[in-house]
């Protein structure tokens, strides 16, 4: 998976329907996520479109595997993921991930229902985060 700096670098240099495509093809690069994860526990709630989140890994090196049914939306979960994947929980926990997306200023890039999932998959991912390093 690519670093969020990474793809911000890519993401700053193209406008419009090109920033489309560069998150269509995002979410085409997430880890395969197995149907049998796709449960009502791994959705995220909130979002327009369907979007799972499943967590693995320990506290040193937190894992996501995620989904969506809508090809942008699983670019915005890439973001997502991207900024907090392999790293340690107790990072995690404490991370502003919504500061770190704020450089791709999603809420004027795209509408408000293609984001509006955004901060309750920010809330799963810190809340399992924090209770990882708690543990």
């Amino acid at each position: 998976m690519r670093t969020l700096a990474d793809i911000h670098e890519e993401y700053d240099f193209l406008e419009g329907d090109e920033r489309y495509r560069l998150l269509i093809e995002l979410g085409r690069e997430l880890e395969e996520m197995p149907d049998a994860l796709k449960t009502d526990a791994t959705l995220v709630r909130g979002c327009s479109a369907q979007v799972w989140v499943y967590p693995t890994g320990d506290a040193s090196k937190l894992h996501f595997m995620a989904d969506s049914n809508a090809a942008i939306t699983k670019g915005i979960v890439a973001l997502v993921i991207s900024a907090v994947q392999d790293k340690p929980a107790a990072e995690v926990a404490q991370m502003d991930v919504a500061a770190a997306l704020a450089p791709f200023d999603l809420r004027n890039q795209l509408s408000s229902n293609r984001t509006q999932g955004v901060p309750n998959m920010i809330a799963l991912v810190r809340e399992h985060a924090t209770r990882i390093a708690e543990d």
